[in-house]
């Protein structure tokens, strides 16, 4: 499939709101205030930005901007329904960036919209459980054929087209259908739950989608993350995966104009995701062995990890976009069922580089 490439940008903003729409008694129909994060994808046209390389600044920058209204602000000033759907079709009407693909909100960490242009949404809400498991088939020796335990996390991913509505699946309603199966996975060995008897994160993300897509029919991803860095995503047909590492590099972009600090030498703790898609192992109840992703990828890992990235042969240039490139060129090799990078260099700031379908949305 055909390459694509999304620069991304987030901005925060502190506001109050109340939402009226909400039945009588529900708590957020009170004055409540939440530290917002705006997020915006667009595949912007060449030459949008004032250099090469200068995408991911400028790209925030214009967000900042756009944003700076509801900063410290009452949002019902601004939006009849404060709602995330709303304040992301308010950031999406007066946005002047072209290619967007979508804008996002992330009212907590826990919860957000992200829009296109079409009024189609992705809502998604985050859950926890803790809970023991073993993997029984691995080789001997694995350590997770031990019985071990984490602090599991997951997403689940509504998709709707809204028409102008001002909310989509109520929150609420999730958390009221997620309950009783919180209450089967929380504190317990997953092996001993009937369809669990090999609880990897790709079978787990079936097993919950079972439970609830037939409850929740806008259900469209199920993600769990086994750690902080890495975990399965499920949509009833496909698994994907991903591995997520921090990379703290030395940077300079040699295509900044003379005077701009970019040209000197600077650096980031980069966040860089490899996203995965492959057939599930029925024997293992995996894709890929995470392991295997980060053994694998290792060589490439040793070269960017506390190094200057300017001095990479053969990089165009460091500016997220140029590195995410030169990653996949080195990684592909490695990495055949590797589909999707995302590269940021401060929070929800950087570039996304597909060549096939597109997975669902992470926090950030």
């Amino acid at each position: 499939m055909t390459e694509h490439l999304w620069h991304a940008a987030a901005a925060g903003f502190e506001a109050a709101c109340s939402i009226p729409l909400l039945p009588d008694g529900h708590r957020s129909r009170q004055l409540h205030g939440h530290s917002f994060l705006a997020k915006i994808r667009a595949e912007l046209p060449t030459g949008w930005a004032a250099f090469p390389g200068g995408e991911v600044e400028q790209l925030q920058a214009r967000l900042a901007d756009c944003i700076a209204p509801l900063d410290y602000a009452h949002l019902n000033d601004h939006l009849d329904e404060p709602t995330d759907e709303n304040i992301a079709r308010w950031v999406r009407a007066r946005l002047d960036v072209p290619g967007i693909r979508n804008v996002g909100i992330q009212s907590t960490a826990d919860s957000g919209a992200d829009m296109d242009g079409n009024d189609h949404v992705h809502l998604w809400r985050r859950y926890r459980f803790q809970s023991a498991h073993q993997l029984p088939n691995v080789p001997a020796g694995h350590k997770c054929g031990r019985m071990h335990g984490h602090g599991f996390e997951v997403i689940l991913h509504a998709d709707q087209d809204l028409v102008g509505r001002a909310l989509g699946v109520d929150f609420d309603r999730i958390d009221a259908l997620w309950a009783p199966i919180h209450a089967e996975l929380d504190h317990a060995c997953l092996n001993d739950l009937p369809g669990l008897a090999n609880p990897t994160s790709e079978t787990i993300s079936a097993w919950i989608w079972a439970r609830l897509k037939p409850r929740l029919p806008e259900l469209s991803w199920v993600t769990v993350y086994e750690t902080a860095s890495c975990g399965a995503h499920f949509d009833g047909s496909h698994y994907r995966i991903w591995k997520e590492m921090t990379l703290d590099s030395a940077v300079r972009l040699g295509r900044a104009p003379a005077g701009d600090p970019r040209r000197r030498i600077h650096g980031h703790t980069y966040t860089l995701r490899l996203h995965l898609h492959a057939a599930l192992d029925q024997v293992m109840g995996w894709t890929i062995d995470f392991g295997d992703v980060k053994t694998l990828f290792a060589p490439i890992f040793t070269r960017l990890d506390h190094h200057p990235l300017h001095e990479l042969p053969g990089v165009a240039d460091n500016d997220t976009a140029s590195l995410a490139r030169w990653i996949r060129a080195q990684a592909s090799p490695l990495l055949p069922v590797l589909d999707r990078i995302d590269l940021y260099e401060t929070r929800g700031c950087g570039a996304i580089l597909g060549w096939a379908e597109d997975g669902p949305a992470l926090p950030i």
